[in-house]
């Protein structure tokens, strides 16, 4: 019976799962979600999906990777962004993704998931059998036979998938008059990391791959690309330049201050160069040479709502939040109060300590979250604004959506329940408390039932 324990064992540890980890942070930059968006919005619009219900999530993750997970959500990697040269490059990854969603592989997983399945309980099933019978290694050697069986099912399945994604990401494109040529180039380096990391091109080596090799992919779609009339439509060249300054300022943003001045040396004077210095001096509490960058970006052009919010940024974090208010209220003003600016407005409001600014940073606040109900820091600003006008109800309010967005369900049903008890009965706030209650409990209930 131990050969027997062993084997069910094995099967539940190389068991398939159908969720993706999701350990890694979301990065959020108001700058680079309007660049992402406008990359999106005309391959969103001739994938016949409706336009703004699509997202775009960047992911704190240094592999060059993207994914869907369910939804109309699009995943990228931070490493993605890294190795990308172009806009275009990074529009051709979307427009793939966006063959999943249309073609609803999400959903359709469990089709593949259900053929392995099947051919593995088949292994299972001789192995016990085997071991019935006393012999352990033949009973052992079924069960590896069948699972490589039902992991090559598999994989067969998601591979056909991508397949399938690659030619409707290829249309959209075409439909959207966007040149195929970042496509085939962010292709070519994903080929270029196989070679490097010896990853063989030959089917036994390839037996475990999700996606198809690279190779087969460029010469396929190379076929449909260069037929396509989209194919010498020059880039964006406005695209092309938000794309470098995005590039520049998650380099700063991520990677150690030393590697990013090297990347980016003093002699640059271009403004990829001063945003990348710009946090590099910011992240390694050089707070007067991150002023003096942005300063320069000021420089060539005052009116720039992301320049402007970063030396706000740099001035709060500096412990000078009053001098943070003018450049971060002209950002919030020339943004039409764009949540994520507002948000860090509505912070330096609070941190000044000067309670004239309170009413001002709940309106602020309040307007952030009204647009943009997904942002825990703007609900737990709003929630020290009220506290410190002695709204406690309406305190407690926001620390539960705060808590509940941050998978705190013990906590945000504790907060909840303490706002619905103080708060006016019938009043939209009441009714959002009870909401946050059910809420917290079913995901408590749903987290009880899977462990």
């Amino acid at each position: 019976m131990r050969i027997l324990a062993n084997i069910v064992a094995l099967c539940a540890l190389i068991a398939f799962t159908t969720q993706p980890l999701f350990a890694q942070s979301i990065l959020r930059d108001a700058e680079t979600e309007a660049l992402l968006r406008d990359m999106a919005a005309p391959l969103v619009e001739a994938s016949g999906l409706e336009p703004g219900n699509v997202d775009i999530v960047l992911v704190n993750d240094p592999a060059i990777n993207a994914f869907v997970a369910g939804g109309q959500v699009v995943y990228l990697h931070s490493g993605l962004i890294d190795a990308a040269d172009t806009a275009n490059e990074v529009q051709g990854v979307i427009a793939h993704e966006i063959g999943h969603i249309t073609g609803g592989h999400i959903t359709r997983f469990d089709e593949g998931a259900k053929g392995a399945t099947g051919v593995s309980i088949l292994s299972l099933l001789i192995a016990v059998a085997a071991a019935a019978a006393g012999a352990g290694d033949a009973a052992m050697g079924a069960v590896m036979a069948g699972q490589r069986a039902a992991l090559g099912k598999f994989l067969a399945f998601t591979r056909v998938q991508e397949s399938s994604a690659d030619a409707a990401g290829a249309q959209f494109l075409s439909d959207a008059g966007i040149s195929g040529r970042g496509s085939l180039t962010f292709f070519g380096k994903l080929q270029n990391q196989e070679f490097r990391y010896g990853r063989s091109q030959d089917d036994e080596a390839g037996f475990s791959r999700t996606h198809p090799l690279s190779g087969d992919r460029i010469a396929r779609l190379r076929e449909v690309y260069t037929a396509d009339p989209a194919w010498d439509t020059p880039d964006d060249p406005q695209l092309q330049a938000r794309f470098m300054r995005i590039k520049a300022k998650l380099s700063g943003y991520l990677a150690e201050p030393n590697r990013t001045l090297s990347n980016f040396p003093e002699s640059r004077t271009d403004v990829a160069a001063h945003y990348a210095r710009a946090y590099a001096y910011h992240k390694d509490s050089r707070m007067d040479m991150a002023l003096a960058e942005v300063d320069a970006l000021l420089a060539l052009d005052p009116e720039d709502p992301y320049f402007l919010e970063l030396k706000g940024q740099v001035l709060l974090e500096s412990g000078r939040a009053q001098e943070a208010l003018p450049p971060l209220r002209k950002a919030t003003e020339l943004t039409n109060s764009q949540p994520l600016i507002a948000s860090i407005f509505g912070h330096a409001l609070i941190a000044t300590e000067d309670e004239s600014n309170l009413p001002e940073a709940e309106n602020v606040l309040r307007a952030a979250v009204s647009r943009d109900r997904l942002n825990p820091f703007a609900w737990y600003q709003l929630g020290k604004t009220y506290a410190a006008q002695g709204d406690v109800p309406r305190a407690q309010l926001a620390t539960a959506e705060q808590q509940v967005l941050n998978r705190d369900y013990g906590r945000a049903l504790q907060s909840a329940l303490s706002a619905e008890a103080s708060l006016p009965e019938g009043t939209a706030d009441w009714l959002r408390a009870q909401d946050i209650t059910l809420q917290a409990r079913a995901a408590m209930e749903r987290i009880r039932d899977e462990s």
